[in-house]
């Protein structure tokens, strides 16, 4: 059932168009596109699309990598990512009669093959006249298809590992190498839903990069462990290892930006196969990681706005609800209120912003305080954020709320709005009215964020300024009465008054 599906924090995602230039300017696919170009009008390519030794070479120098040792391996990982996400296509021949091609090229360590190898035809394909041609969103599906294919890439084990494992029989025996495809997926897809969501929930944090320590820690240690274990910190580290080279693999895509594990730390792993400074137990050492000064040293990384933008997608195709910044803008005022409590901060008035810039002033001041009106149990959260909008709203909704200022649910919020706008001739609010908005700012406080030290704060100033609130407060016509004052009974430190708060509850309850 759609209702439940797990629902994130929403992010904030570049245009579009900002994203698509991101997308064409990440290494990978930029040499993709430039061998694409290159391999034109036709190039004749081994059985898989595979380029023959010359032509890699070439392509190498093509892509300025000159007599780089590692420049045949850029240049294999490039032409592979133009071959998948078509903008290369390539023309194998007809099989022979046994099933097997004319001819058979043999693979060398760079990625291509023998020139002798040569069996069919590479010529530019139909998306790379969309590079230049198509639309942003058209990019962004290019670059999203070249994601998937290096992300699998990454979850997939060392080549020189299955090769060691291929039986007699030609199979593959999965259980010698220790790699479970689905759970090698789950854990790389869990790692960077772990960098969503810090994005998502903190666009301050969003900008700084993620110790790999930490990220491994988070996926291996139980919640209940107070002290990860030797397995555990073993196991920590062995994940380590294995995000260092996936983020390795990634980053060229534009996915993230990672600065690697020190390589004298990853040759001073221990016997027992962990990092030295990870290597904590019960003698009180630090299980989780090095400390401050050294942590860049273990790998560090975030996810780039781009990378935020794939993550996304593959969440929302995994049946995710990952909603973005503006979604709700084209929503109706009652949907806007009942979301805008569980964003971010930032992102609740991003939101509420967007939501705004479609309307006038007016309507949009008519249409969230008719939202806000209710007796229901989320009826002051929708107030809350009634309010927190309203706050965003020129002087142009002066009347809109002008006229709720007789309205049990909105004349309290109405006078706010027009004291704050320094607007003149508010009329008081009458008391009961007063203790009414007192009564509903809290419970929308309880609701948000439970018995805060804020809250606890509020509590103690409202009793306070009146010293006789608690006799008033229990005949408050609201729903959450009692409730509230029940808070108020836990959450004020003088003894006495908190035992006044639970009589003042009691007495609430017993009025209804």
């Amino acid at each position: 059932m759609p209702g439940d599906r797990p629902t994130l924090p929403p992010v904030r995602l570049r245009s579009e168009a900002e994203l698509a230039r991101d997308a064409l300017s990440a290494p990978l696919l930029a040499r993709a596109v430039r061998l694409a170009r290159w391999a034109g009008p036709q190039r004749p390519v081994a059985a898989g699309g595979v380029l023959t030794e010359p032509d890699l070479r070439a392509a190498a120098e093509h892509l300025g990598f000159g007599t780089d040792e590692e420049g045949p391996g850029y240049a294999a990982e490039a032409w592979q990512l133009a071959v998948d996400t078509g903008l290369i296509e390539v023309q194998e021949p007809a099989p022979t009669a046994e099933g097997a091609p004319t001819a058979e090229g043999v693979p060398t360590a760079e990625g291509g093959v023998d020139e002798d190898g040569a069996t069919g035809i590479a010529t530019p394909g139909e998306e790379l006249r969309l590079i230049t041609e198509g639309s942003p969103r058209d990019i962004l599906d290019i670059w999203l298809g070249g994601f998937e294919t290096v992300l699998a890439d990454a979850a997939a084990p060392d080549l020189a590992e299955i090769v060691d494992q291929i039986g007699d029989d030609g199979e593959i025996d999965l259980d010698e190498i220790d790699w479970n495809p689905e759970e090698e997926a789950d854990f790389l897809d869990g790692v960077l839903g772990n960098l969503y969501l810090l994005t998502a929930l903190d666009e301050e944090d969003a900008g700084r990069a993620v110790p790999l320590p930490a990220l491994a820690a988070a996926m291996i240690v139980p919640e209940d462990m107070e002290e990860p274990t030797d397995d555990i910190l073993e196991e920590i580290s062995e994940a380590m290892v294995r995000l260092d080279d996936q983020f390795r693999m990634l980053e060229p895509t534009g996915l993230v930006e990672y600065q690697p594990v020190d390589e004298a730390l990853i040759e001073e792993v221990d016997g027992e196969g962990r990092f030295p400074e990870t290597a904590g137990s019960s003698s009180g050492s630090d299980p989780f990681g090095p400390d401050e000064e050294d942590v860049s040293r273990y790998g560090m990384v975030r996810l780039t706005p781009l990378g935020v933008f794939g993550v996304r997608n593959r969440m929302l195709d995994a049946g995710i609800d990952a909603p973005a910044v503006g979604d709700l803008a084209d929503k109706g005022a009652e949907v806007l209120l009942d979301a805008l409590p569980g964003h971010p901060e930032t992102a609740a008035r991003a939101e509420a912003e967007q939501w705004l810039a479609r309307r006038t002033p007016d309507a949009a001041a008519r249409e969230l305080l008719a939202a806000a009106r209710g007796d229901d149990t989320s009826a002051p959260l929708r107030r809350l954020a009634c309010q927190q909008t309203l706050s965003l709203v020129g002087d142009a909704a002066e009347p809109a709320l002008r006229e709720v200022l007789d309205d049990r649910h909105l004349g309290g919020l109405a006078r706010v709005w027009l004291a704050e706008h320094a607007m003149p001739d508010v009329p008081e609010p009458s008391e009961e009215m007063v203790f009414w908005l007192t009564v509903d700012t809290i419970a929308a406080q309880l609701a948000a964020e439970g018995d805060s030290a804020e809250l606890r704060e509020l509590v103690r100033g409202l009793v306070e300024q009146s010293g006789s609130f608690f006799d008033s407060a229990w005949r408050v016509d609201h729903p959450a009465t009692a409730e509230v004052l029940e808070a108020m009974g836990r959450l004020h430190p003088d003894k006495k008054t908190a035992k006044e708060a639970r009589k003042a509850a009691f007495k609430a309850r017993s009025r209804v």
